[in-house]
């Protein structure tokens, strides 16, 4: 795990929750439909519009690197009855694909989907584009991608690393074709070649080498936009071989897509309903999606909520009752820390299993939650794929982050059950969940603290 980031003057004083909360939480759009979005919509054949997209560091990274590239985007604010703010609610993009142009540097931030996404489209580019980012950006796998595109004939200058920060020389094509890699410690390494993929001479064959493939919601929602989007694409589920997704080269269509709320950042406000025994109603809850959060329908219930899809959005209630529960995330890995935070406030004990990969996400997030839960009073152990949690009385003190948005909201929501919690650098929550704190403060009735 990464040395913690100093905020020492930046702890956000949880909110302990003084009854069952009862709140309609609008959440803002999908971080990953909107990032997807933005790259088919930059390597289509003509404009196309992304209307309430995720404005926050993540998707803003994603579209000044587009930009920079090239990439016209533009931004409106519509004249619907839903206020434009911060969230993106309102907003509409409009992207005008250009022609991809270096030299250029990007700013990957600490986005997975911009450090791994891009490389492939900086190979159709003309010119260098260099790409960077935060420090622990050096930490995170990126070989796979960089290893992928040079076997399908690109220039990536790294200086062996197999990690930020590089240089993409493109060419203004790729050749593209068949390739092999190991995609066990991120499925963004399928995703970044298969969006890409029709623009590649070839097309582009992507052979997963290894044994475990964790994230599958994530390539499904890659191969459902590129299908929307026109394109031919092969999978295993399809008919085609296990671990195998082709992608036939073609034109893009420019799409006019409304974005999904982000099922993922519903976590906390779902949990805050099943801690405190109250409800929450999230709008807009897609009826079918491949977004991983969608299972958190399922895992809430098991650890003692009930939920219903009704025309208001999802409805979820909490029974007053936690229960442990020992449950395969191997799928929906990003939900760890939600549901980790939720099992230490359990009355019996959980175990989260098939996350291994988590180790490699914007921290440590498996040695963060066990350190953090255990310095409130919590009995967390390591496994080799996950978490062993016995839940004990905890206490007060400082829930360390790790600049990690979902440490920060996991801290939220022991802080609804214990008093003095102490979240340090709560603003990071900025990654995918703009103005948390005021969302939070507001489906408590409560003001800002």
């Amino acid at each position: 795990m990464t040395s913690n980031p100093a905020h020492t003057d930046a702890l956000w004083p949880a909110p302990l929750a003084s009854g069952a909360v009862d709140a309609t939480v609008q959440v803002p759009g999908s971080k990953s439909v909107t990032n997807r979005a933005l790259v088919l919509a930059a390597l289509a054949s003509e404009p196309g519009w992304l209307r309430r997209p995720l404005r926050s560091r993540d998707s803003l990274l994603m579209a000044g690197a587009l930009r920079a590239m090239g990439v016209g985007i533009e931004e409106t604010v519509s004249s619907s009855s839903v206020t434009g703010g911060p969230d993106g609610s309102g907003e509409a993009w409009r992207v005008i694909p250009g022609r991809l142009q270096g030299p250029a540097t990007v700013d990957v931030g600490n986005a997975g989907t911009v450090m791994r996404f891009l490389p492939p489209v900086a190979t159709l580019a003309d010119g260098p584009i260099r790409f960077d980012g935060d420090p622990r950006s050096y930490e995170r796998p990126l070989h796979g991608v960089i290893d992928a595109l040079r076997a399908l004939g690109a220039r990536i200058d790294d200086e062996g690393r197999g990690a930020l920060p590089l240089t993409v020389q493109g060419g203004g094509a790729l050749e593209g074709g068949p390739v092999a890699i190991d995609a066990s410690s991120s499925s963004q390494f399928v995703s970044a070649l298969l969006l890409s993929g029709p623009r590649f001479n070839q097309g582009v064959e992507v052979r997963h080498t290894g044994s475990v493939l964790p994230s599958m919601p994530h390539i499904r929602m890659t191969v459902d936009m590129l299908r929307a989007a026109g394109a031919q694409v092969d999978t295993p589920e399809s008919g085609g071989e296990p671990h195998v997704w082709r992608v036939t080269p073609g034109a893009l269509l420019g799409r006019d897509i409304t974005i999904e709320p982000d099922l993922s950042n519903a976590q906390p406000f779902l949990a805050a309903a099943l801690v405190t025994g109250g409800k929450v109603t999230i709008p807009d809850w897609p009826e079918r999606t491949t977004q991983p959060g969608d299972a958190l329908r399922d895992i809430f219930t098991q650890m003692g909520g009930s939920c219903e899809l009704t025309e208001r959005g999802l409805e979820f209630t909490g029974s007053g009752a936690v229960h442990g529960i020992d449950v395969d995330l191997g799928e929906v890995g990003e939900l760890t820390p939600g549901i980790a935070a939720v099992a230490a406030l359990a009355d019996g004990p959980s175990t989260l299993r098939g996350v291994a990969h988590l180790r490699l996400h914007e921290t440590d997030r498996l040695a963060a939650l066990t350190k953090e839960i255990n310095e409130l009073g919590g009995d967390v152990t390591e496994t080799a794929d996950g978490l062993h949690i016995r839940p004990r009385p905890l206490h007060g003190g400082v829930f360390h982050t790790y600049d990690d948005h979902r440490m920060a909201t996991a801290g939220a929501v022991i802080g609804l059950a214990v008093d003095d919690v102490q979240i340090e650098n709560v603003a990071t929550t900025a990654k995918t969940l703009p103005d948390f704190p005021e969302m939070w403060a507001g489906m408590l009735g409560t003001d800002r603290p």
